[in-house]
């Protein structure tokens, strides 16, 4: 069981949701609580590899979301919300778990806070 389910539904890119998703995640597990981030819906655009974040005005989170991996992040992505984002599992960086939306319910239900950005 962990203790954080945190899930991402928003883009990268466009406001700070992923950021603080990302920030949230670290402070979690470096407070050595258990911590899955799950990426669904435009969140999954945050695990796609060669991201380009000209003119967005927003810092490139790729780097970011490998430190969480390192610290001891579980992160997840949504299968079916990679196809609707027009990605393919090879976007996918590895150390990310491509899972369908029965194995996030299941996620979910085991953790002790869920947060959703």
């Amino acid at each position: 069981m962990k203790d954080i389910a945190i899930i991402l539904r928003r883009s990268p890119y466009g406001d700070i949701n992923a950021a603080e998703a990302v920030r949230h995640a670290m402070g979690g597990v470096a407070d050595e609580l258990g911590v899955d981030l799950i990426l669904i819906d435009a969140g999954v655009l945050l695990a796609k590899q060669g991201q380009d974040d000209t003119d967005t005005g927003f810092t490139n989170l790729g780097e970011a979301l490998t430190d969480c991996m390192e610290m001891g992040v579980d992160v997840y992505a949504d299968k079916h919300s990679i196809r609707e984002q027009d990605m393919d599992t090879a976007d996918i960086p590895e150390g990310i778990k491509v899972i369908t939306g029965a194995e996030i319910a299941e996620l979910v239900k085991n953790a002790k806070t869920t947060l959703i950005y």
